[in-house]
């Protein structure tokens, strides 16, 4: 009788080798419906997932909607000027309240017209005076854990998790000449790929794929050879690569004093566990934030923006239309590859091969993934 096996089990069995003989995860652990829901509960559920960047939301009202592990979440800018979480629900019936992307004065349900603050408390709602066990004042919108991060929204679901800036404390002691908080969003965008959310996030976290993948667009910015994958944390994987000055936009401004030889020209790529996965240049930076439609899709949210030098350089908008026009030539690259991964894994004859040094990221990757997930 042949042993069952679930994909939990031979993730775990993937990442119990050395990396020096590691391989690609098994196919079950990105088609299986059963390990998305433990993904769901034990890593979506669990971790901080980002919004977006919080110069997006620059006034009383902005808000943003999201989904993490199916809860609908509202994030918003309240009158007090602090970005908070909250449900999406109403508390009478349950619908659901915002959608989408916009600026309220206040936050009206649109089933029954109960009206909430922007603080989430409810602040009226129509004949209800005839019920005797209504009391405005208990009721709220239940709140959401939600920090800033160099200039990142992180919300999370888990009461208990560190915070950002304990748990990513490593990102500024790696980069510190780079701050994130001081660079601006320009663009954003959502998009949805026939793809698993991990195939999408392990082609970011290697650049191994640049030369044939990117042919038309970046693969020769930079050179296997110069690539750099140390080992990563428990909290995000990274590596570098060297750019050339083919892109004005990834090389220091000119006036920028504080960067000096290969650091002037050098380009982060920043995984942060689960799904936020960031490329960091002195003068602009580009991102991706994931979360899992089923199996076999992955909603991304896909924004960019400039570091305050290059925002403040006359010709800044030429410079960002044309690393805009590039990105979205990257993007359909990118489309391609990750959506004929996906097609692979579903093939019978399909098997993980080895991984080559410039894929210790994505080993990391499984790591955290199996010290999330149970045996």
């Amino acid at each position: 009788m042949t042993k069952h096996t679930t994909p939990a089990a031979e993730l775990h069995a993937n990442v119990s080798v050395p990396f020096n003989q590691a391989r690609a995860m098994p196919k079950s652990v990105y088609t299986s419906a059963e390990f998305l829901e433990q993904e769901q509960r034990h890593i979506f559920a669990h971790d901080w997932l980002c919004a977006g960047r919080a110069e997006t939301l620059p006034n009383a009202g902005d808000y943003l909607t999201m989904k993490i592990a199916g809860e609908p979440i509202l994030v918003l800018r309240d009158r007090d000027g602090e970005i908070r979480a909250m449900s999406n629900v109403c508390r009478h019936r349950m619908s659901t309240l915002l959608e989408g992307r916009g600026t309220v004065r206040t936050i009206t349900c649109p089933y029954h017209a109960w009206v909430y603050n922007l603080d989430g408390t409810l602040r009226g709602a129509p004949a209800m005076t005839l019920n005797e066990g209504f009391c405005k004042e208990q009721i709220a919108l239940p709140k959401v854990r939600c920090e800033i991060w160099q200039g990142w929204i992180m919300v999370t679901l888990n009461p208990d998790a560190p915070s950002p800036e304990v748990g990513l404390a490593g990102v500024r002691d790696l980069i510190p000449n780079l701050d994130m908080s001081t660079y601006t969003e320009t663009y954003r965008e959502t998009f949805r790929w026939a793809t698993n959310w991990k195939v999408l996030a392990e082609n970011f976290m290697e650049s191994y794929h640049l030369p044939m993948c990117h042919a038309g667009t970046i693969g020769g910015a930079s050179k296997l050879e110069e690539m750099i994958c140390p080992e990563g944390t428990s909290a995000f994987n990274y590596h570098w690569i060297l750019k050339n000055d083919s892109v004005p936009l990834a090389l220091a401004h000119p006036s920028n004093t504080t960067l000096q030889g290969d650091d002037r020209r050098k380009t982060w790529l920043l995984a942060i566990y689960p799904s936020l996965l960031i490329t960091l240049t002195p003068g602009y930076f580009w991102y991706l934030s994931l979360t899992p439609d089923g199996a076999g899709h992955v909603n991304v949210l896909f924004g960019m923006g400039m570091s305050a030098d290059w925002i403040a350089d006359p010709d800044a908008a030429s410079h960002l239309a044309a690393v805009k026009a590039l990105l979205d030539d990257v993007n359909v690259e990118d489309k391609g590859c990750t959506e004929k991964v996906y097609r692979g894994l579903l093939s019978a004859m399909g098997e993980p091969g080895p991984l080559s040094h410039l894929e210790r990221p994505n080993f990391e990757f499984a790591q955290y993934l199996a010290s999330r997930i149970p045996a």
